[in-house]
Protein backbone atom coordinates (compact mmCIF):
# COMPACT_ATOMS: atom_id res chain seq x y z
CA UNK A 1 0.00 0.00 0.00
CA UNK A 2 2.62 2.25 0.73
CA UNK A 3 5.13 1.69 -2.11
CA UNK A 4 1.96 2.27 -4.35
CA UNK A 5 1.54 5.28 -2.71
CA UNK A 6 4.87 6.48 -3.45
CA UNK A 7 4.86 5.49 -7.15
CA UNK A 8 1.54 7.46 -7.45
CA UNK A 9 3.37 10.29 -5.66
CA UNK A 10 6.87 9.84 -8.07
CA UNK A 11 4.36 9.94 -11.24
CA UNK A 12 2.40 12.91 -9.95
CA UNK A 13 6.10 15.12 -8.95
CA UNK A 14 7.11 13.86 -12.55
CA UNK A 15 4.01 15.16 -13.91
CA UNK A 16 4.58 18.20 -12.50
CA UNK A 17 8.45 18.82 -12.86
CA UNK A 18 7.64 18.36 -16.81
CA UNK A 19 5.08 20.94 -16.64
CA UNK A 20 7.05 22.77 -15.58
CA UNK A 21 9.93 22.20 -17.47
CA UNK A 22 7.71 22.64 -20.62
CA UNK A 23 6.87 26.27 -19.50
CA UNK A 24 9.96 27.75 -19.31
CA UNK A 25 10.64 26.19 -22.57
CA UNK A 26 8.26 28.67 -23.65
CA UNK A 27 9.33 31.94 -24.83
CA UNK A 28 8.04 35.39 -25.77
CA UNK A 29 9.50 39.27 -26.75
CA UNK A 30 7.17 42.08 -25.51
CA UNK A 31 8.12 45.38 -27.74
CA UNK A 32 6.85 48.35 -25.67
CA UNK A 33 7.76 49.11 -22.58
CA UNK A 34 4.36 51.20 -22.26
CA UNK A 35 1.79 49.91 -19.69
CA UNK A 36 0.19 47.91 -21.82
CA UNK A 37 3.94 45.83 -22.68
CA UNK A 38 5.31 45.83 -19.20
CA UNK A 39 1.18 44.10 -18.79
CA UNK A 40 1.67 41.40 -21.23
CA UNK A 41 5.42 40.76 -20.18
CA UNK A 42 4.15 40.41 -16.33
CA UNK A 43 1.17 38.52 -17.34
CA UNK A 44 3.23 35.80 -19.53
CA UNK A 45 5.87 35.16 -16.97
CA UNK A 46 3.25 34.39 -14.36
CA UNK A 47 1.99 31.87 -16.45
CA UNK A 48 5.72 29.84 -16.74
CA UNK A 49 6.85 31.77 -19.87
CA UNK A 50 10.18 33.48 -20.20
CA UNK A 51 10.39 36.61 -21.29
CA UNK A 52 12.44 39.70 -22.22
CA UNK A 53 10.60 42.73 -22.96
CA UNK A 54 12.61 45.43 -25.35
CA UNK A 55 12.11 49.22 -24.67
CA UNK A 56 13.22 51.74 -27.37
CA UNK A 57 13.63 54.69 -24.98
CA UNK A 58 16.07 54.81 -21.72
CA UNK A 59 13.24 54.38 -19.08
CA UNK A 60 9.90 52.71 -18.97
CA UNK A 61 6.13 53.42 -18.53
CA UNK A 62 5.78 54.92 -22.12
CA UNK A 63 2.77 57.73 -22.39
CA UNK A 64 2.54 57.68 -18.83
CA UNK A 65 1.51 60.68 -17.48
CA UNK A 66 3.93 63.57 -15.36
CA UNK A 67 1.19 64.21 -12.59
CA UNK A 68 2.10 63.45 -8.89
CA UNK A 69 -1.33 61.77 -9.20
CA UNK A 70 -3.94 60.07 -10.98
CA UNK A 71 -7.43 60.26 -10.95
CA UNK A 72 -9.13 56.93 -10.78
CA UNK A 73 -12.63 54.63 -10.87
CA UNK A 74 -13.58 52.03 -8.63
CA UNK A 75 -13.78 48.30 -9.06
CA UNK A 76 -17.07 48.73 -10.92
CA UNK A 77 -16.04 51.40 -13.59
CA UNK A 78 -11.87 49.98 -13.94
CA UNK A 79 -11.79 46.71 -12.68
CA UNK A 80 -8.74 46.07 -14.30
CA UNK A 81 -6.19 49.04 -13.16
CA UNK A 82 -8.16 48.14 -9.08
CA UNK A 83 -6.98 45.23 -9.14
CA UNK A 84 -3.53 45.61 -10.52
CA UNK A 85 -3.43 48.36 -7.55
CA UNK A 86 -4.32 46.16 -4.85
CA UNK A 87 -2.41 43.64 -6.43
CA UNK A 88 0.87 46.10 -5.79
CA UNK A 89 -0.41 47.49 -2.80
CA UNK A 90 -0.37 51.21 -4.55
CA UNK A 91 -1.18 54.27 -2.19
CA UNK A 92 -4.51 55.70 -2.98
CA UNK A 93 -6.64 58.03 -1.70
CA UNK A 94 -10.41 59.32 -1.65
CA UNK A 95 -11.45 62.04 -4.09
CA UNK A 96 -12.80 64.98 -2.54
CA UNK A 97 -16.62 65.32 -3.70
CA UNK A 98 -15.78 69.00 -5.38
CA UNK A 99 -13.05 67.41 -7.99
CA UNK A 100 -16.48 65.38 -9.83
CA UNK A 101 -17.98 68.02 -12.07
CA UNK A 102 -16.14 70.10 -14.08
CA UNK A 103 -15.28 74.07 -13.73
CA UNK A 104 -15.13 76.75 -16.25
CA UNK A 105 -12.38 79.32 -16.70
CA UNK A 106 -14.51 82.24 -19.28
CA UNK A 107 -12.75 84.79 -19.83
CA UNK A 108 -10.63 84.88 -17.03
CA UNK A 109 -13.49 84.26 -14.72
CA UNK A 110 -13.95 80.66 -13.16
CA UNK A 111 -17.23 79.18 -12.84
CA UNK A 112 -18.82 76.57 -11.28
CA UNK A 113 -21.49 74.73 -12.58
CA UNK A 114 -24.24 76.03 -10.59
CA UNK A 115 -22.56 79.71 -10.93
CA UNK A 116 -22.83 79.41 -14.71
CA UNK A 117 -26.63 78.42 -14.65
CA UNK A 118 -26.95 81.46 -12.24
CA UNK A 119 -24.39 84.15 -13.98
CA UNK A 120 -24.48 82.91 -17.87
CA UNK A 121 -28.14 81.12 -17.97
CA UNK A 122 -27.58 80.70 -21.96
CA UNK A 123 -24.38 78.98 -21.97
CA UNK A 124 -25.66 76.64 -19.04
CA UNK A 125 -28.67 75.80 -20.96
CA UNK A 126 -26.81 75.21 -24.43
CA UNK A 127 -24.47 72.95 -22.51
CA UNK A 128 -27.24 70.96 -21.16
CA UNK A 129 -29.09 71.02 -24.78
CA UNK A 130 -25.44 69.15 -26.29
CA UNK A 131 -25.64 67.08 -23.16
CA UNK A 132 -28.73 65.70 -24.12
CA UNK A 133 -28.68 65.52 -28.17
CA UNK A 134 -24.93 63.32 -27.36
CA UNK A 135 -27.16 61.45 -25.00
CA UNK A 136 -29.54 60.47 -27.22
CA UNK A 137 -27.25 60.14 -30.32
CA UNK A 138 -25.32 57.45 -27.39
CA UNK A 139 -28.22 55.46 -26.98
CA UNK A 140 -28.67 54.81 -30.77
CA UNK A 141 -26.09 52.62 -30.55
CA UNK A 142 -26.79 49.44 -29.18
CA UNK A 143 -23.55 47.75 -28.59
CA UNK A 144 -20.37 49.56 -28.68
CA UNK A 145 -18.54 46.77 -29.49
CA UNK A 146 -20.24 46.98 -32.71
CA UNK A 147 -21.32 50.82 -33.30
CA UNK A 148 -21.35 50.39 -36.86
CA UNK A 149 -24.32 47.78 -36.93
CA UNK A 150 -26.55 49.07 -39.52
CA UNK A 151 -26.32 51.38 -42.28
CA UNK A 152 -27.86 54.49 -40.62
CA UNK A 153 -24.87 54.29 -37.96
CA UNK A 154 -22.19 53.69 -40.48
CA UNK A 155 -23.61 56.46 -42.13
CA UNK A 156 -22.43 58.39 -38.79
CA UNK A 157 -19.02 57.45 -39.53
CA UNK A 158 -18.80 59.55 -42.78
CA UNK A 159 -19.54 63.01 -40.12
CA UNK A 160 -16.72 64.69 -38.55
CA UNK A 161 -18.09 66.37 -35.47
CA UNK A 162 -17.64 69.54 -35.76
CA UNK A 163 -20.69 69.26 -38.68
CA UNK A 164 -22.69 67.40 -36.31
CA UNK A 165 -22.18 70.54 -33.75
CA UNK A 166 -22.83 73.21 -36.21
CA UNK A 167 -26.09 72.18 -36.81
CA UNK A 168 -26.49 72.78 -32.70
CA UNK A 169 -25.93 76.32 -33.51
CA UNK A 170 -24.64 76.73 -29.67
CA UNK A 171 -24.03 80.33 -28.54
CA UNK A 172 -20.44 81.02 -29.22
CA UNK A 173 -19.63 80.56 -25.70
CA UNK A 174 -20.86 77.35 -25.11
CA UNK A 175 -19.24 76.17 -28.44
CA UNK A 176 -15.78 76.93 -26.89
CA UNK A 177 -16.40 75.34 -23.99
CA UNK A 178 -17.59 72.38 -25.82
CA UNK A 179 -14.92 72.09 -28.69
CA UNK A 180 -12.20 72.61 -25.85
CA UNK A 181 -14.26 69.56 -24.19
CA UNK A 182 -13.82 67.44 -26.99
CA UNK A 183 -10.03 68.24 -28.24
CA UNK A 184 -9.06 67.46 -24.84
CA UNK A 185 -10.71 63.87 -24.79
CA UNK A 186 -10.28 63.12 -28.68
CA UNK A 187 -8.63 65.66 -30.74
CA UNK A 188 -10.26 68.28 -32.81
CA UNK A 189 -13.68 68.26 -33.62
CA UNK A 190 -13.69 68.53 -37.46
CA UNK A 191 -10.65 65.38 -37.35
CA UNK A 192 -13.14 63.35 -35.19
CA UNK A 193 -15.75 60.67 -36.59
CA UNK A 194 -18.99 61.16 -35.05
CA UNK A 195 -19.45 57.46 -34.76
CA UNK A 196 -16.79 56.85 -32.84
CA UNK A 197 -17.28 59.82 -30.64
CA UNK A 198 -21.23 58.73 -29.87
CA UNK A 199 -19.83 55.42 -29.46
CA UNK A 200 -17.46 56.53 -26.73
CA UNK A 201 -20.33 58.17 -25.47
CA UNK A 202 -22.31 55.05 -25.29
CA UNK A 203 -19.36 52.82 -23.18
CA UNK A 204 -19.51 55.63 -20.30
CA UNK A 205 -23.11 56.51 -20.61
CA UNK A 206 -24.52 56.09 -17.28
CA UNK A 207 -21.77 55.87 -15.01
CA UNK A 208 -21.60 58.52 -12.17
CA UNK A 209 -18.90 61.23 -12.10
CA UNK A 210 -17.86 59.66 -8.49
CA UNK A 211 -17.60 56.19 -9.81
CA UNK A 212 -15.40 57.35 -12.36
CA UNK A 213 -13.16 59.79 -9.81
CA UNK A 214 -13.54 57.66 -6.56
CA UNK A 215 -10.06 57.86 -5.48
CA UNK A 216 -6.37 59.09 -6.62
CA UNK A 217 -3.10 56.94 -7.29
CA UNK A 218 -0.57 58.68 -5.71
CA UNK A 219 2.15 59.11 -7.69
CA UNK A 220 0.29 58.74 -10.58
CA UNK A 221 0.44 56.03 -13.59
CA UNK A 222 4.67 56.42 -13.14
CA UNK A 223 4.13 54.81 -9.90
CA UNK A 224 2.18 51.76 -11.50
CA UNK A 225 4.73 51.50 -14.29
CA UNK A 226 7.47 51.15 -11.94
CA UNK A 227 5.30 48.37 -10.21
CA UNK A 228 5.32 46.35 -12.89
CA UNK A 229 8.64 46.92 -14.13
CA UNK A 230 10.42 45.12 -10.50
CA UNK A 231 8.50 41.97 -10.86
CA UNK A 232 9.70 41.45 -14.93
CA UNK A 233 12.88 39.43 -15.06
CA UNK A 234 14.72 40.73 -18.20
CA UNK A 235 14.33 44.26 -19.35
CA UNK A 236 16.51 46.08 -22.19
CA UNK A 237 16.20 49.83 -22.47
CA UNK A 238 17.10 52.03 -25.24
CA UNK A 239 16.49 49.14 -27.38
CA UNK A 240 14.81 50.08 -30.09
CA UNK A 241 13.42 47.50 -32.71
CA UNK A 242 13.87 47.79 -36.42
CA UNK A 243 12.82 44.60 -37.57
CA UNK A 244 10.39 41.31 -36.84
CA UNK A 245 10.77 38.18 -39.09
CA UNK A 246 8.71 35.26 -38.49
CA UNK A 247 8.60 31.66 -40.06
CA UNK A 248 7.49 28.03 -38.95
CA UNK A 249 9.55 27.92 -36.10
CA UNK A 250 9.59 31.01 -34.04
CA UNK A 251 10.20 34.91 -34.43
CA UNK A 252 13.21 36.86 -34.92
CA UNK A 253 13.64 40.35 -33.50
CA UNK A 254 16.08 42.56 -34.56
CA UNK A 255 17.73 45.85 -32.48
CA UNK A 256 20.40 46.66 -34.32
CA UNK A 257 22.69 44.38 -35.39
CA UNK A 258 21.66 41.87 -32.83
CA UNK A 259 18.48 39.58 -33.20
CA UNK A 260 16.73 38.21 -30.37
CA UNK A 261 14.97 34.87 -30.82
CA UNK A 262 11.28 33.71 -29.32
CA UNK A 263 8.49 31.24 -30.26
CA UNK A 264 5.82 34.39 -30.04
CA UNK A 265 6.15 38.12 -29.76
CA UNK A 266 3.77 40.64 -28.34
CA UNK A 267 4.53 44.45 -30.55
CA UNK A 268 2.50 46.48 -27.98
CA UNK A 269 3.58 50.28 -29.56
CA UNK A 270 1.74 53.13 -31.22
CA UNK A 271 0.72 53.03 -34.79
CA UNK A 272 3.38 55.74 -35.49
CA UNK A 273 6.29 53.82 -34.00
CA UNK A 274 4.73 50.26 -35.42
CA UNK A 275 5.32 52.36 -39.05
CA UNK A 276 9.16 52.10 -38.12
CA UNK A 277 9.33 48.21 -37.29
CA UNK A 278 10.06 46.05 -40.94
CA UNK A 279 8.06 43.07 -40.72
CA UNK A 280 8.22 39.84 -42.73
CA UNK A 281 6.19 38.12 -44.37
CA UNK A 282 4.82 42.32 -44.81
CA UNK A 283 1.53 43.24 -43.43
CA UNK A 284 -0.96 43.31 -45.78
CA UNK A 285 -2.79 46.60 -47.37
CA UNK A 286 -5.39 47.22 -44.50
CA UNK A 287 -2.90 46.74 -41.35
CA UNK A 288 -0.31 49.21 -43.71
CA UNK A 289 -3.47 51.88 -44.01
CA UNK A 290 -4.64 51.88 -40.66
CA UNK A 291 -0.90 52.75 -39.32
CA UNK A 292 -0.27 55.47 -41.85
CA UNK A 293 -4.05 56.68 -41.71
CA UNK A 294 -5.55 56.01 -38.36
CA UNK A 295 -5.89 59.45 -36.32
CA UNK A 296 -3.99 60.15 -33.14
CA UNK A 297 -5.39 62.64 -31.14
CA UNK A 298 -2.62 65.55 -30.38
CA UNK A 299 -1.45 66.43 -26.91
CA UNK A 300 1.08 68.29 -25.02
CA UNK A 301 1.06 68.44 -21.46
CA UNK A 302 2.39 71.17 -19.43
CA UNK A 303 2.61 71.44 -15.94
CA UNK A 304 4.05 75.61 -14.51
CA UNK A 305 5.48 75.41 -11.02
CA UNK A 306 4.46 77.97 -8.73
CA UNK A 307 5.28 79.26 -4.70
CA UNK A 308 2.28 80.03 -3.88
CA UNK A 309 -1.65 79.41 -5.47
CA UNK A 310 -2.28 82.70 -8.13
CA UNK A 311 -6.04 81.78 -8.46
CA UNK A 312 -8.41 82.90 -6.00
CA UNK A 313 -9.45 79.62 -3.37
CA UNK A 314 -13.14 79.55 -4.77
CA UNK A 315 -11.59 78.09 -8.61
CA UNK A 316 -9.66 75.55 -6.63
CA UNK A 317 -8.16 74.83 -9.68
CA UNK A 318 -8.44 70.91 -9.47
CA UNK A 319 -10.74 68.47 -11.01
CA UNK A 320 -11.33 69.76 -14.70
CA UNK A 321 -11.41 73.20 -15.99
CA UNK A 322 -12.40 74.02 -19.19
CA UNK A 323 -11.36 77.50 -20.72
CA UNK A 324 -12.43 79.31 -23.29
CA UNK A 325 -9.49 81.62 -24.55
CA UNK A 326 -7.06 78.83 -25.63
CA UNK A 327 -5.45 77.96 -22.62
CA UNK A 328 -6.48 74.03 -23.23
CA UNK A 329 -7.93 71.80 -20.19
CA UNK A 330 -6.77 72.99 -16.18
CA UNK A 331 -6.10 71.10 -13.68
CA UNK A 332 -4.37 71.43 -10.02
CA UNK A 333 -1.79 69.33 -8.99
CA UNK A 334 -0.58 68.74 -5.11
CA UNK A 335 3.14 69.70 -5.17
CA UNK A 336 5.56 67.27 -3.78
CA UNK A 337 7.24 69.85 -1.91
CA UNK A 338 5.43 72.96 -1.73
CA UNK A 339 3.73 75.14 -3.88
CA UNK A 340 1.15 74.87 -6.06
CA UNK A 341 0.75 73.11 -10.08
CA UNK A 342 -1.25 73.77 -12.70
CA UNK A 343 -1.14 71.02 -15.65
CA UNK A 344 -2.44 72.23 -18.97
CA UNK A 345 -3.29 70.04 -21.64
CA UNK A 346 -3.05 71.59 -24.79
CA UNK A 347 -4.88 69.57 -27.37
CA UNK A 348 -5.89 69.44 -30.74
CA UNK A 349 -5.34 72.76 -33.30
CA UNK A 350 -4.13 74.41 -30.39
CA UNK A 351 -1.32 71.79 -29.70
CA UNK A 352 -0.64 71.96 -33.75
CA UNK A 353 -0.50 75.17 -33.61
CA UNK A 354 2.49 75.53 -31.11
CA UNK A 355 4.75 72.83 -32.70
CA UNK A 356 6.83 75.55 -34.15
CA UNK A 357 7.60 76.56 -30.79
CA UNK A 358 10.33 75.27 -28.75
CA UNK A 359 9.42 74.21 -24.89
CA UNK A 360 10.44 77.28 -23.49
CA UNK A 361 8.01 79.74 -26.12
CA UNK A 362 5.11 77.29 -25.43
CA UNK A 363 5.12 77.56 -21.89
CA UNK A 364 5.63 81.47 -22.22
CA UNK A 365 2.99 81.81 -24.32
CA UNK A 366 0.51 80.02 -21.68
CA UNK A 367 2.01 81.73 -18.76
CA UNK A 368 1.35 84.98 -20.99
CA UNK A 369 -2.75 83.99 -20.84
CA UNK A 370 -3.07 82.51 -17.07
CA UNK A 371 -1.45 85.76 -16.08
CA UNK A 372 -3.87 88.03 -18.22
CA UNK A 373 -6.54 86.39 -15.67
CA UNK A 374 -4.22 85.93 -12.32
CA UNK A 375 -1.49 88.82 -12.67
CA UNK A 376 0.52 87.32 -9.60
CA UNK A 377 1.48 84.18 -11.44
CA UNK A 378 4.60 85.64 -13.28
CA UNK A 379 5.82 86.45 -9.73
CA UNK A 380 5.12 83.28 -8.20
CA UNK A 381 6.24 81.07 -11.31
CA UNK A 382 9.31 79.28 -10.83
CA UNK A 383 9.35 76.64 -13.82
CA UNK A 384 8.01 74.22 -15.82
CA UNK A 385 7.87 70.49 -17.04
CA UNK A 386 6.82 69.28 -20.46
CA UNK A 387 5.60 66.42 -22.75
CA UNK A 388 5.38 66.87 -26.46
CA UNK A 389 3.09 63.19 -27.53
CA UNK A 390 2.25 65.12 -30.57
CA UNK A 391 5.90 65.56 -32.09
CA UNK A 392 7.54 62.41 -30.37
CA UNK A 393 8.00 60.28 -33.48
CA UNK A 394 7.39 57.05 -31.60
CA UNK A 395 4.49 58.27 -30.49
CA UNK A 396 2.71 60.87 -33.32
CA UNK A 397 0.06 61.64 -31.00
CA UNK A 398 -1.20 60.97 -27.52
CA UNK A 399 -3.75 58.23 -27.74
CA UNK A 400 -6.11 57.10 -30.71
CA UNK A 401 -8.89 59.20 -31.94
CA UNK A 402 -10.78 57.58 -34.86
CA UNK A 403 -11.12 60.25 -38.19
CA UNK A 404 -14.23 59.94 -40.49
CA UNK A 405 -14.46 57.19 -42.23
CA UNK A 406 -11.69 54.92 -40.37
CA UNK A 407 -13.96 52.76 -38.25
CA UNK A 408 -15.84 51.65 -41.21
CA UNK A 409 -12.28 50.50 -42.26
CA UNK A 410 -9.93 49.77 -39.41
CA UNK A 411 -12.35 48.77 -36.11
CA UNK A 412 -11.19 45.64 -34.41
CA UNK A 413 -8.31 45.48 -37.11
CA UNK A 414 -5.36 45.12 -34.02
CA UNK A 415 -7.55 42.65 -32.11
CA UNK A 416 -6.15 39.60 -33.72
CA UNK A 417 -2.93 38.51 -34.01
CA UNK A 418 -0.99 37.66 -37.51
CA UNK A 419 0.56 34.54 -37.24
CA UNK A 420 3.12 34.65 -34.16
CA UNK A 421 2.87 37.91 -33.53
CA UNK A 422 -0.28 39.79 -31.10
CA UNK A 423 -0.95 43.13 -30.57
CA UNK A 424 -1.68 45.03 -27.63
CA UNK A 425 -1.84 49.03 -26.60
CA UNK A 426 -4.27 51.59 -25.69
CA UNK A 427 -5.06 51.90 -29.72
CA UNK A 428 -6.36 47.66 -29.75
CA UNK A 429 -9.03 48.46 -27.03
CA UNK A 430 -12.79 48.71 -28.43
CA UNK A 431 -14.22 49.85 -25.47
CA UNK A 432 -11.44 51.99 -23.44
CA UNK A 433 -8.88 53.48 -25.88
CA UNK A 434 -6.52 56.03 -24.37
CA UNK A 435 -6.96 55.17 -20.40
CA UNK A 436 -5.11 53.17 -17.94
CA UNK A 437 -8.33 50.38 -18.02
CA UNK A 438 -7.77 50.40 -21.79
CA UNK A 439 -3.79 49.64 -21.91
CA UNK A 440 -4.31 47.08 -19.63
CA UNK A 441 -6.87 44.93 -20.84
CA UNK A 442 -5.07 44.96 -23.92
CA UNK A 443 -2.03 43.43 -22.51
CA UNK A 444 -4.35 41.05 -20.58
CA UNK A 445 -5.38 40.28 -23.70
CA UNK A 446 -2.26 39.57 -25.83
CA UNK A 447 -0.91 37.58 -23.46
CA UNK A 448 -4.17 35.02 -23.38
CA UNK A 449 -3.70 35.31 -27.48
CA UNK A 450 -0.07 34.36 -27.16
CA UNK A 451 -1.10 31.22 -24.91
CA UNK A 452 -3.83 30.49 -27.62
CA UNK A 453 -1.60 30.43 -30.15
CA UNK A 454 0.90 28.03 -28.49
CA UNK A 455 -1.93 26.05 -27.85
CA UNK A 456 -2.85 25.70 -31.49
CA UNK A 457 -5.56 27.82 -31.62
CA UNK A 458 -6.36 29.98 -34.69
CA UNK A 459 -7.75 33.27 -34.73
CA UNK A 460 -10.96 34.03 -37.02
CA UNK A 461 -11.37 37.61 -38.28
CA UNK A 462 -14.07 39.81 -36.92
CA UNK A 463 -17.37 40.26 -39.62
CA UNK A 464 -17.80 43.74 -40.54
CA UNK A 465 -20.41 45.05 -42.74
CA UNK A 466 -19.55 45.17 -46.37
CA UNK A 467 -18.14 49.10 -46.54
CA UNK A 468 -20.37 49.91 -49.91
CA UNK A 469 -23.41 47.94 -48.87
CA UNK A 470 -23.86 50.49 -45.86
CA UNK A 471 -22.65 53.58 -47.06
CA UNK A 472 -25.50 53.37 -49.99
CA UNK A 473 -27.82 51.80 -47.55
CA UNK A 474 -26.35 55.07 -44.71
CA UNK A 475 -27.23 57.54 -47.70
CA UNK A 476 -30.52 56.91 -48.21
CA UNK A 477 -31.17 56.73 -44.44
CA UNK A 478 -30.02 60.29 -44.56
CA UNK A 479 -32.14 61.36 -47.38
CA UNK A 480 -34.94 59.73 -46.23
CA UNK A 481 -34.43 61.38 -42.44
CA UNK A 482 -36.27 59.89 -39.63
CA UNK A 483 -33.85 58.42 -37.07
CA UNK A 484 -30.66 60.24 -38.90
CA UNK A 485 -32.07 63.88 -39.04
CA UNK A 486 -33.53 63.13 -35.40
CA UNK A 487 -29.89 63.21 -34.12
CA UNK A 488 -29.61 66.89 -35.88
CA UNK A 489 -32.52 68.11 -34.39
CA UNK A 490 -35.23 67.05 -36.72
CA UNK A 491 -38.44 66.02 -36.02
CA UNK A 492 -39.28 63.72 -32.83
CA UNK A 493 -40.75 60.57 -35.27
CA UNK A 494 -39.48 57.44 -33.82
CA UNK A 495 -37.04 55.78 -36.07
CA UNK A 496 -37.82 53.38 -38.70
CA UNK A 497 -35.92 49.90 -38.39
CA UNK A 498 -32.92 49.49 -41.17
CA UNK A 499 -32.39 46.45 -42.56
CA UNK A 500 -28.71 45.21 -41.36
CA UNK A 501 -27.35 43.85 -44.70
CA UNK A 502 -25.78 40.36 -44.08
CA UNK A 503 -22.05 40.40 -42.74
CA UNK A 504 -19.64 39.31 -44.99
CA UNK A 505 -16.37 37.86 -43.72
CA UNK A 506 -12.88 39.50 -44.66
CA UNK A 507 -10.29 37.05 -46.26
CA UNK A 508 -9.39 35.34 -43.05
CA UNK A 509 -5.58 35.64 -41.84
CA UNK A 510 -3.58 32.32 -42.21
CA UNK A 511 -3.85 30.02 -39.43
CA UNK A 512 -0.91 30.18 -36.88
CA UNK A 513 1.78 27.76 -37.35
CA UNK A 514 1.72 25.18 -34.30
CA UNK A 515 4.42 26.57 -32.23
CA UNK A 516 7.81 24.64 -32.18
CA UNK A 517 10.02 25.38 -28.70
CA UNK A 518 12.81 27.67 -29.02
CA UNK A 519 15.53 28.50 -26.62
CA UNK A 520 15.28 31.59 -24.60
CA UNK A 521 15.69 34.62 -25.49
CA UNK A 522 19.25 35.39 -26.38
CA UNK A 523 21.50 37.61 -28.50
CA UNK A 524 22.09 36.39 -31.90
CA UNK A 525 23.75 37.90 -34.93
CA UNK A 526 20.88 38.41 -37.16
CA UNK A 527 20.62 38.30 -41.11
CA UNK A 528 20.09 41.55 -42.65
CA UNK A 529 16.48 41.96 -43.52
CA UNK A 530 15.10 42.22 -46.89
CA UNK A 531 13.59 45.43 -48.21
CA UNK A 532 10.69 46.21 -46.51
CA UNK A 533 7.32 46.29 -48.93
CA UNK A 534 5.48 49.34 -49.40
CA UNK A 535 2.00 49.41 -49.24
CA UNK A 536 -0.40 51.98 -50.76
CA UNK A 537 -0.52 54.34 -48.40
CA UNK A 538 -4.04 54.83 -47.17
CA UNK A 539 -6.16 59.04 -47.21
CA UNK A 540 -5.23 61.14 -45.01
CA UNK A 541 -7.99 61.59 -42.73
CA UNK A 542 -8.47 63.80 -39.82
CA UNK A 543 -6.35 63.54 -36.24
CA UNK A 544 -7.35 62.89 -32.13
CA UNK A 545 -7.38 60.55 -25.03
CA UNK A 546 -6.79 59.89 -22.76
CA UNK A 547 -5.96 60.45 -20.26
CA UNK A 548 -4.55 57.93 -20.77
CA UNK A 549 -7.54 58.15 -22.28
CA UNK A 550 -1.22 56.09 -22.64
CA UNK A 551 -0.97 59.63 -22.44
CA UNK A 552 -3.04 57.69 -20.55
CA UNK A 553 -6.06 59.88 -19.97
CA UNK A 554 -6.59 61.88 -16.74
CA UNK A 555 -9.78 60.31 -14.94
CA UNK A 556 -10.21 56.80 -17.57
CA UNK A 557 -12.91 54.83 -16.31
CA UNK A 558 -13.86 52.18 -18.18
CA UNK A 559 -16.80 50.32 -17.20
CA UNK A 560 -16.43 46.26 -17.68
CA UNK A 561 -17.63 45.24 -21.25
CA UNK A 562 -21.34 44.94 -20.23
CA UNK A 563 -23.35 45.21 -22.74
CA UNK A 564 -26.38 46.32 -20.29
CA UNK A 565 -25.38 49.45 -18.80
CA UNK A 566 -22.21 51.06 -20.91
CA UNK A 567 -21.32 54.23 -19.50
CA UNK A 568 -20.54 58.03 -19.66
CA UNK A 569 -17.07 59.71 -21.13
CA UNK A 570 -14.66 60.39 -18.16
CA UNK A 571 -13.72 64.07 -18.03
CA UNK A 572 -10.77 63.40 -19.37
CA UNK A 573 -8.42 61.21 -20.95
CA UNK A 574 -5.43 60.30 -18.64
CA UNK A 575 -2.21 61.97 -19.07
CA UNK A 576 -0.01 61.08 -21.30
CA UNK A 577 0.64 57.31 -21.45
CA UNK A 578 -0.13 60.36 -22.11
CA UNK A 579 -2.35 55.96 -19.89
CA UNK A 580 -3.61 57.01 -20.80
CA UNK A 581 -5.00 59.19 -19.76
CA UNK A 582 -2.86 58.69 -18.96
CA UNK A 583 -3.34 57.98 -21.55
CA UNK A 584 -1.12 54.39 -21.73
CA UNK A 585 0.69 52.41 -23.75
Amino acid sequence: MSAGWLRACALVMLGLFSVSALAKDKTAIVIGGGLSGLTAAYELQNKGWQVTLLEAKPSMGGRSGMATSEWIGNDKTQPVLNKYVSTFKLSTTPAPEFVRTPGYLIDGEYFTAADLATKQPATSEALKRYEKTLDDLARSIEDPQNPAANSTLFALDQINVANWLDRLNLPATARQLVNQQIRTRYDEPSRLSLLYFAQQSRVYRGVADRDLRASRLLGGSPVLAQAFVKQLKTIKTSSPVSAITQDKDGVTVKVGSVGYQADYVVVAVPLRALNKIQMTPSLDAQHMGAIKGTNYGWRDQIMLKFKTPVWESKARMTGEIYSNTGLGMLWVEPALKGGANVVINLSGDNARVMQAFGDKQMVDQVLIRLHAFYPQARGSFTGYEIRRYSTDPSMGGAYLAFGPGQISKYWRLWERPIQRVAFAGEHTDTLYPGTLEGALRTGQRAASQVEDLAAGKSFEPVKIVPAATAAVAGAAAAKKGNFFTNLFGGSDDKPEPVKVPEPVAPVAPAPAPTPAPTPAPAPVEAPKPAAPVKAEPAKKAPAKKPAAKTEAKKAPAKAPAKKAEPAKKPAAKPAATPATDTKAQ
